[in-house]
């Protein structure tokens, strides 16, 4: 039974001064969040009610698909992160035991449960495995922000399979994709799944699954039969006019013009007739020169993956001696490994000519300098996929899954033995999803000028009860007893009795968001109708008291 008399729900009239995300404004508003620090959040009883009606969509699914549930430790040894490698990751909690031990608080899980599983598993016959649970996460997050969007402690599922071969990892992966789609259809959210870089996870492939919003941290590149995280989104570039072709390059004076915009302008080219310059050091390769188009804006986490290695911009000392000053490098006699970006098509282009206040034009790539092709370049809106333009969107990543193959198993001597008696590394992957960012994400997605509009599959309540009357009222008596009629249907019912008016219960109400509202007063009485409200789109019906609330929950099971 739950009355707003008795129950902790501390709406207010003014979101946090700080708040630029919806979600942020509403869910501190509704009573659903309070911030106790910097990026650490406690869920309020409404507010936990609704991460725990998404957990339990997200359990459903998993076990559906052979989930076995199981709980990791939060408190983890150091050792098994510096053999894996993760050790040093900056948003790793690291602390010491009065013993001096070092350990770490897990942020996710791959080096505790194959640790596990090393110990267990002896044989194929053991195989496949998917295991999961439901744990707190620990990350040091230097810029919590958006309230419950990004935060340094938060709940996460993180599933893993286990399998003998890759053929069996594709199996499980396609397993969960299934089951991501249900839950995300489920939970009322719009979605997209989209290819992902793997990151600090490591593996062969991976997907994020998207909620797009305004709040949004990341961006998605969306086409027909086409989504990707910017971060590794391809496709084809907008074409872009080329300078007549000229035997070999001219050079021409720029004093004092140092971007592309100065120069493209001075010599009436379009900008993505130039050659941009990047310089970086690349790990154990040294200094590496980077070549975009003059339109086009290098992608870092793409060109991580074309040089293998991490990399950092170099700096004057270390390029202008090999290459040339800064502003005016250039591709041409450059004494250093050149990575010229795909977009970049046969013809000549305006390049920095190595020394200063000049470039050269009609720099042909091939005729006029060697280099190394890789897709380095982030897509921009109008780019083209199978010749449909692509969109951005901002969005908010809600889920993640990885083909993890046997990095974290050679590491921790993860092995089964196979049909011939031959010892193997088992094949990963591993699966995670956010209940916090779901709630999130449903808000910004529903919300109106009102409040939150949930979905009714992740709503705190399946609907709030007002009363509008005064204790011992003919109307107050009519309210308790839909109140026990709405419960004893099944309906999960919060039921606002408190001595307010009803400007400030229906304002609540909207700001809570429920996805129906049923009020009692006195033309309730007096028309013989019940009142109902809609939350999303605030659409307003009535019903016969008679049979009223076999009605009201008719109309509950038809809303979205």
């Amino acid at each position: 039974m739950t009355r707003l008399s008795s129950y902790l729900l501390p709406t207010e009239k003014q979101a946090p001064a700080d708040a630029e995300a919806i979600s942020h404004k509403l869910m501190v508003r509704a009573g659903l969040v309070r911030q106790l620090g910097a990026g650490v959040w406690t869920w309020m009883p409404a507010g936990w009610r609704v991460h725990q009606r998404i957990v339990a969509i997200i359990r459903e699914e998993i076990d559906a698909i052979g989930g076995q549930e199981m709980l990791l430790p939060v408190l983890q040894p150091a050792d098994p992160w510096r053999r894996s490698g993760r050790i040093e990751i900056d948003e790793l909690f690291k602390l010491q035991d009065r013993k001096g031990t070092e350990l770490v608080l897990a942020m996710t899980n791959e080096e505790a449960v194959t640790t596990h599983v090393a110990q267990v598993v002896r044989s194929y016959r053991d195989l496949p495995l998917i295991l999961y649970q439901f744990q707190v996460k620990e990350r040091d997050e230097p810029r919590p922000r958006a309230g419950i969007l990004r935060t340094r402690e938060f709940v996460m599922k993180d599933s893993y399979s286990f399998d003998r071969d890759d053929e069996g990892l594709a199996v499980n992966y396609a397993k969960h994709i299934e089951a991501y789609d249900r839950i995300f259809d489920r939970s009322g959210l719009e979605w997209y799944r989209v290819e992902s870089d793997v990151g600090m996870m490591g593996g062969s492939g991976s997907h994020e699954y998207m909620a797009p919003c305004a709040a949004g941290e990341d961006e998605v590149a969306l086409a027909p039969g086409y989504a990707a995280n910017l971060e590794v989104a391809s496709a084809d570039a907008q074409p872009v006019e080329l300078p007549a072709p000229l035997p070999e390059p001219r050079e021409v004076h720029t004093a004092g013009l140092t971007t592309v915009e100065e120069v493209a302008g001075r010599l009436g080219v379009q900008p993505g007739a130039m050659l941009k310059a990047y310089p970086v050091i690349a790990g154990g390769r040294g200094l590496v020169l980077v070549l975009v188009r003059g339109d086009h804006r290098v992608n870092e986490v793409k060109l991580r993956t074309a040089l293998g290695t991490d990399f950092r911009p170099a700096q004057p000392d270390e390029f202008s001696r090999k290459i040339g000053p800064a502003g005016y490098l250039g591709p041409v006699g450059a004494n250093a490994p050149i990575l010229l970006d795909t977009a970049v098509t046969d013809g000549g282009y305006v390049t920095g000519a190595n020394r200063p206040d000049f470039h050269l034009y009609g720099v042909e790539p091939g005729r006029d300098f060697p280099f190394e092709r890789a897709d380095v370049r982030t897509v921009e809106p109008g780019d083209t996929v199978g010749g449909r333009p692509i969109r951005i969107e901002k969005a908010i990543e809600v889920a993640n899954i990885f083909k993890l193959g046997t990095r974290y198993s050679e590491a921790f001597g993860a092995t089964f033995l196979d049909e011939n008696g031959g010892a193997r590394p088992i094949v990963m992957g591993c699966y995670g999803i956010g209940p916090a960012r779901i709630a999130a994400a449903a808000v910004e997605q529903t919300a109106d000028e009102h409040g939150i509009a949930w979905p009714r599959a992740i709503a705190p309540f399946d609907l709030e009860l007002v009363a509008l009357g005064r204790a011992g009222s003919e109307e107050l008596a009519l309210a308790e007893r839909l109140y026990a009629e709405l419960t004893g249907l099944g309906l999960d019912v919060v039921y606002d009795d408190r001595d307010l008016g009803p400007g400030q219960k229906f304002a609540d109400a909207e700001l809570l968001g429920c996805p129906l509202r049923v009020t009692v007063g006195r033309r309730t009485l007096t028309g013989g109708e019940l009142e109902l409200q809609v939350r999303r789109g605030r659409e307003s019906r009535s019903v016969p008291l008679e049979g009223a609330s076999q009605a009201v929950l008719e109309l509950w099971r038809t809303l979205p």
